[in-house]
Formats: C-alpha cells, sequence, structure tokens
C-alpha cells in the first residue's frame, strides 16, 4: 500500500491514505475515485474498489479488487460542467441586467422629474423613490457577493441563540397574523464563528421564503441544537462537502406546500425563482447558501411536497467564548466632532462621504490620493482622530499608504472602503482580512456607526 501511495496525486495522497485506512477499520469494500501520476509524468484519474488485506500481525498490505482508468470520463465530465457554467453566468448576467436596469429606470426618471424646471410633485417624495432604488441595487450586488462568496466578512464568536432570540420579537410580524412562529433554542449552545449580521440575514431570508410558502397560514419553526457529525452521516448525505466533528445546527422549517423534486435541484442557483414576476429576485437561497459555505458550513434541504421544508444549517463549533457585542440601537446615527481625512480618488465618492460627515457633525478632509493625504497630515499634525481611505488608488494604494501613516502617526487609526470584494482586496495582498473595513455602497447611518465605532475602540 505504501508503495501504491507514493504513485498517487500528491493533492490526492491523503483522502486516499485515509480511504484505506477507514476500509481497514471497518472492513467495508474501498470506493474511491483518484489521480495516479506515470513515469512519464502524465496524469491519470482511476476508481479504485476492493478490499484491503491484512498480514499476520494485522497490519495492511495489499488491496485486492481493481482500478479502472476513468481518466476520459472525468475530461467529459469537466467539459459538461464548463458548458453549465458557461449556462450558469449567462443566466446570472440576464438576471443581473434585468434587477440592475429597472432599478437604473427609476434613478433616472426621477432624477430627470426633479431637474425639469416644470416639475410637479413632492420633491422628497422622488428623492426617496430614488434611495428605495438605489438601495435595491445595493441589496442585488450584496446578494450576488455572499453566493460567490466573495463578500468581506467580519466574522466573531457568536452565539447562535443569541441571535435567534435578538431577531425573535420581529419574526410574527414578519410572518404575518395566519402563521404560527415556534423557537426551540438549545440550552448550553456551542459558539460558532461567523459574521453576526450574515447570520441575521440568513435567517431573514429564510423565513421571507417560508412566509411565501405558506399562504393559507401555517406554523414557521426555528430550532439549533449542538450535534456530532460522523462518517454515516456523511456516507448519508452525499454530494455535501464536510468533515468530521462538533457542529451546531439551525434548522428553520415551514409546513408549506414543500419543494417539488425537479426544483430542488435548482433553488440556490442565483435569479432561479418560482415566484411571479416582480415577487422576488431569486438570490436569497443563493445568498444563504454562500454566506453559511463561506463561514466553513453546509446547508442540507429536506422537502416533501405537500408536507413542508427544513433548511438545515450546519457551521462549525468554535472553539472561544463569544464576544458581546451590544447592536445599535434603532436607526439613530451618532455624531462625533473629531477631524476624519478621507481619501479617494473617486471625486463623486470623496467629496459624498466628507459631506456625510461634516452633517454628522465630524470636520473632514479631502484627499485625491495617499501622497496627498501624507502632505496632509503634516500639515495638520495632530488634528486628525481618524483615516477614511479607499483601498485601490492610484500613485500610492491604502495598504501602504497605512503603513507610512503608521511611521508617521503611530496609533493613528485607518478604515478602508472599497467597491472591489474580498476576492481582488484581501486574497491578491491589497489589504489584511483583520484590518477595519467598510463595504461600498455604504449609506450615512452605516458611515457613521462605524466610524463612530472605531473612534470610540481608540478612546477606550
Amino acid at each position: 500500500l505504501d508503495e501504491m501511495l507514493t504513485r498517487v496525486h500528491a493533492d490526492d495522497r491523503a483522502a486516499v491514505a485515509l480511504a484505506f485506512r477507514q476500509s481497514a477499520e471497518s472492513g467495508a469494500d474501498l470506493d474511491i475515485e483518484f489521480r495516479i501520476v506515470r513515469a512519464d509524468a502524465s496524469v491519470r484519474w482511476l476508481r479504485g474498489h476492493g478490499k484491503v488485506l491484512f498480514d499476520d500481525g494485522g497490519d495492511p498490505t495489499a488491496l485486492t479488487g481493481a482500478c479502472v482508468d476513468i481518466t476520459e470520463r472525468r475530461h467529459t465530465e469537466e467539459q459538461l460542467r464548463q458548458v453549465q457554467r458557461m449556462d450558469a453566468v449567462g443566466r446570472l448576467a440576464g438576471g443581473v441586467a434585468h434587477e440592475v436596469n429597472n432599478m437604473m429606470t427609476a434613478i433616472l426618471g426621477f432624477t430627470d422629474l426633479l431637474l425639469d424646471p416644470a416639475h410637479v410633485g413632492d420633491p422628497r417624495g422622488d428623492l426617496l423613490q430614488i434611495r428605495k432604488a438605489a438601495g435595491r441595487a445595493a441589496i442585488v450586488t450584496a446578494q450576488l457577493l455572499a453566493f460567490s462568496r466573495r463578500q468581506m466578512l467580519q466574522p466573531r464568536v457568536v452565539d447562535l441563540n443569541v441571535v435567534v432570540t435578538e431577531l425573535q420579537p420581529m419574526l410574527p410580524r414578519l410572518m404575518g397574523e395566519d402563521k404560527e412562529v415556534e423557537v426551540a433554542l438549545a440550552p448550553e449552545l456551542w459558539p460558532v464563528h461567523a459574521d453576526r449580521g450574515q447570520l441575521e440575514q440568513v435567517v431573514i431570508n429564510l423565513a421571507l421564503n417560508a412566509r411565501d410558502a405558506m399562504p393559507r397560514g401555517g406554523r414557521f419553526t426555528i430550532e439549533t441544537a449542538n450535534v456530532e457529525l460522523d462518517e454515516d452521516y456523511i456516507g448519508r448525505h452525499p454530494g455535501t462537502t464536510m468533515a468530521r466533528g462538533p457542529y451546531v445546527r439551525l434548522v428553520v422549517s415551514d409546513t408549506g406546500g414543500g419543494i417539488p423534486p425537479d426544483v430542488q435541484g435548482r433553488i440556490f442557483e442565483p435569479f432561479f425563482t418560482t415566484k411571479p414576476v416582480g415577487q422576488g429576485t431569486g438570490l436569497g437561497l443563493s445568498m444563504v447558501y454562500g454566506i453559511i459555505k463561506q463561514s466553513g458550513g453546509f446547508v442540507w434541504v429536506y422537502s416533501e411536497p405537500g408536507h413542508g421544508t427544513a433548511f438545515k444549517l450546519y457551521l462549525p463549533r468554535a472553539a472561544a467564548v463569544p464576544e458581546l457585542v451590544t447592536p445599535p440601537g434603532g436607526y439613530e446615527v451618532p455624531r462625533g466632532e473629531e477631524t476624519v481625512l478621507v481619501v479617494e480618488d473617486d471625486p463623486l465618492v470623496r467629496q459624498l462621504s466628507a459631506r456625510l460627515l461634516a452633517s454628522q457633525g465630524y470636520a473632514a478632509l479631502e484627499a485625491r490620493n495617499g501622497r496627498e493625504a501624507l502632505e496632509l497630515l503634516q500639515a495638520h499634525e495632530g488634528r486628525v482622530q481618524l483615516v477614511l481611505t479607499d483601498v485601490v488608488m492610484p500613485e500610492l494604494g491604502g495598504a501602504e499608504f497605512a503603513r507610512r501613516v503608521e511611521h508617521l502617526q503611530p496609533g493613528l487609526p485607518v478604515l478602508f472602503m472599497s467597491g472591489f470584494t474580498d476576492h481582488e482586496v484581501v486574497r491578491r495582498g491589497l489589504l489584511d482580512p483583520s484590518a477595519p473595513y467598510l463595504q461600498k455602497p455604504f449609506d450615512a447611518a452605516t458611515l457613521g456607526r462605524r466610524v463612530r465605532e472605531i473612534l470610540d475602540l481608540r478612546r477606550a
């Protein structure tokens, strides 16, 4: 067996060794697909099926059975997956264009009405419609990032029971009077490592889906539990990628009409929806899937047509103790009087950020790039209490600029902002994952709370 393992592709060696060991321990047949590297350095796919043989001392010595070359089959499957990916990209592009074009139509139309000298109507009402359309466009991009697992999460060690408990008062209003809401939380629930705000969005999206699945009333249930997943469970759930170990399970279920079997395989696709036009974007479940996968967990769906649906979400147990986080109260935006330096190469974003901060009581300085910002810091030595900077800028990027700020004025906090995803920002080394971050687009309240939070942390 050891000699065989030396021929296995390095990326598959650990999985093959584990399969051999498990087969030896359980006595079950071995059935595994893996790659080998031949003497001419070519790579072939094999499917091995058989039993592990032992010597008199109980050590595995050989494998009996057959190995079939499945390279051509794997290549054909990969070509099919590529076609499917391209088809999915086409549907995704069409869905994005449809949603964003609708929002842009509203924004351009209401703006033209306001700019018309003969405008008739309520200007404030038209502005609210513009903001509503822009907000919906921002939600579409956020959901796409969640689906693609490329959003910038801010994970903390949290208690899922606390997240559900704080959402519980709003659930009856969200579901409607004809729906019964039940919450069953396991005592001493293990902590998980996830973005608290994104977990709230997961619960809300699943609740909205359940509400729509029960137009004539029903029961909506949320349950939590500590579970240990073993090989038997993993074997009974093919198609899921998971490891053995302790998980926290969140089950969200309804007594609606269920999901037809021919639809279940597509429910996590972006923009796939069975709802009538105008009643859903088809991004809610894809966002749920993306958030849970990006948090290291997985989703299992069980549905019986006519009897309801259960979404089972599994998140790995965290070793640390949950952090005590006090959510901001209501929609009140905290104010301040400190000086904030806004560094942004896009003049619209820079001017808007400065005006928003000024409206919240701050003194705002503006710089077009990192070099100009360093000059302003030197000219206003000691006055600036926070730097708000874009990540990607000409001449001097955000990360290098922040290093020079630390050298120039040690301890001065820097809050980064970007419209790019964490794939571009973090994985390319443009920003450390632990750096304070603000995702574009943002509104006045989000900007104000984040700025206040960082200033208060510095003061503490």
